[in-house]
């Protein structure tokens, strides 16, 4: 499976500049504020980010009873809002072919991450379960435990995963403590922050922070990013800007990044407009409308591998930089009835086998994939 490009972009008029450029970036600090996890080249070590997430609550959880399988097929549907069905669809799929007793039907929908608390909010009060797994990046994450959307998953059924901890990848299982028992780690990458440019076009790529502004600002409107709150790469560049500038706490956007707002600010008047999501982006990237833009391991694969971007672009670290860590997360809305319950966590402890996690190499998109040992190629 891959993920297909689609071409919408964030024209800018005031309320998209707001919400894509910077002033917004301020009012949505708290989503941002959700998580990262960092590995620091120098040192190389684990720094974790996640001031949102390390409000957990102290209360002590109480284990539940996991539901027994239903006696007859349900319905499963999933709401993806991280792009990973490109990488865990055809377990899904394969899940189901294989127990054709516990599923009639698999519903996939997607949708933009900052849409879905607000959404689950409004069913959860209306007392509807329309969704029953979602495959959610870092931040819908951590809005979702902020507002108490998710059923909690460890310690209270720690019994239909066994070992889950212990089977992670050590960065995996970085990711998976900002998680806060209420999601569980389905897939894994080091991200970024990188650049990627038409070396046609850019002749001496830049390598920090400011050589990036600089060179922005000498070819306006040929450098571009997609909104953060719904790319991998926006949001890792966003949460790799503090280290890089040497910001007072980039753990805390809303006080300690007072270098990362006034650069960005200056950046955003070289930046046409913000596209709605990295697939828009890469394709412009590809057709030449654009010469450079930020990107990750898995983007940096993908594209090429489907023909989106040229395979003779280059792409560059910036210097001294910090790795961002991406994560994708399965979570589990409150609400849903005991007899999907039950299949879903059944279905949850299977993408976590290494058969399943196989299939998440894919075509790169999201490199390399897997989130557990052992997996084979």
């Amino acid at each position: 499976m891959t993920r297909r490009p689609t071409a919408r972009a964030t024209r800018r008029g005031p309320r998209e500049r707001s919400e894509a450029g910077i002033d917004g970036e301020s009012r949505v600090a708290a989503a941002y504020r959700a998580v990262e996890g960092v590995v620091h080249t120098r040192p190389s070590v684990i720094s974790l980010c996640a001031a949102a997430l390390l409000t957990a609550a102290a209360a002590t959880s109480t284990l539940a009873q996991t539901p027994p399988l239903p006696k007859s097929p349900v319905t499963i549907n999933v709401v993806d809002v991280a792009g990973d069905l490109a990488l865990t669809q055809a377990a899904i799929e394969a899940y189901q072919a294989k127990n054709p007793n516990l599923v009639s039907k698999v519903s996939f929908t997607k949708a933009p991450a900052p849409e879905l608390p607000a959404k689950l909010k409004a069913m959860q009060a209306a007392g509807r379960s329309d969704i029953d797994l979602v495959l959610t990046g870092v931040v819908a994450l951590s809005a979702g435990i902020d507002q108490g959307l998710w059923v909690k998953v460890l310690p209270d059924h720690a019994a239909k995963f066994p070992n889950v901890l212990d089977n992670y990848l050590p960065a995996a299982r970085k990711m998976q403590d900002l998680a806060q028992g209420e999601a569980l780690v389905v897939t894994f990458m080091p991200a970024g922050p990188l650049l990627e440019y038409n070396p046609d076009k850019v002749k001496q790529p830049p390598t920090t922070p400011q050589e990036l502004l600089a060179w922005c600002k000498a070819n306006p409107n040929r450098f571009g990013y997609a909104r953060p709150a719904n790319s991998g790469p926006g949001f890792t560049f966003l949460m790799g800007l503090p280290y890089l500038l040497g910001d007072k706490d980039p753990r805390d956007p809303a006080k300690g990044w007072e270098k990362t707002w006034a650069f960005l600010k200056e950046l955003d008047s070289c930046i046409e407009y913000y596209t709605t999501g990295t697939a828009a982006i890469m394709k412009e990237l590809g057709e030449g409308s654009r010469d450079m833009t930020v990107t990750m391991t898995g983007w940096d694969l993908n594209p090429r591998i489907l023909g989106i971007v040229p395979k003779n672009y280059k792409v560059t670290p910036f210097k001294n930089m910090t790795w961002v860590n991406d994560a994708h997360y399965m979570a589990v809305p409150k609400g849903v009835p005991p007899e999907k319950l039950a299949v879903v966590f059944d279905l949850m402890a299977y993408l976590l086998k290494p058969e399943a996690q196989a299939l998440t190499y894919d075509k790169g998109y999201f490199y390399p994939g897997p989130s557990v040992k052992n997996v084979p190629l």
